[in-house]
């Protein structure tokens, strides 16, 4: 038998950062997105985002391969949102990247609020912005270059 409870905060855009996750629709994408994670033994703690990104905070089990496991939901979140395309009508898909950072489980209220007042935050700083501050508190390295190129 193993322990464990290992957090990740995931972020992950929309291709070319358009603003194609409609507020009045998102809910249905995110208890979409809550039943692929349950499905996979994940425990979600928040999910939410503006139109152009989603953030989540999860517990994933160990049997699990974050690279997997992200482009699977991405995969089934595509889907999601193609059989949706009226709600959704500016979605050409998901960009490349993601963002996946370990987070400590004595933070996971600091990290819910701040998922919580996503559209708040936003109002005063950029999703690039904001996720250069997220490598720099983590000392991810990162290429500006790459960081939004699709």
């Amino acid at each position: 038998m193993s322990y464990s409870k290992i957090l990740y905060h995931i972020v992950f855009r929309t291709k070319r950062s358009l603003p194609a996750i409609c507020e009045e629709h998102e809910k249905a994408l995110y208890s979409y997105i809550w039943g692929f994670l349950k499905n996979r033994s994940c425990f979600l703690y928040r999910i939410g985002g503006t139109p152009d990104h989603i953030r989540i905070l999860v517990q994933v089990p160990v049997t699990e391969y974050m690279p997997d496991l992200i482009r699977d939901m991405k995969t089934a979140a595509h889907r999601f949102v193609a059989d949706n395309h009226s709600k959704f009508p500016l979605f050409d898909g998901w960009g490349k990247s993601y963002c996946a950072l370990s987070v400590s489980y004595g933070d996971r209220t600091r990290i819910i609020n701040y998922i919580k007042g996503q559209k708040e935050h936003h109002r005063k700083a950029s999703l690039a912005d904001e996720l250069k501050n997220t490598f720099k508190e983590h000392d991810v390295e990162y290429d500006t270059r790459y960081l939004f190129t699709d």
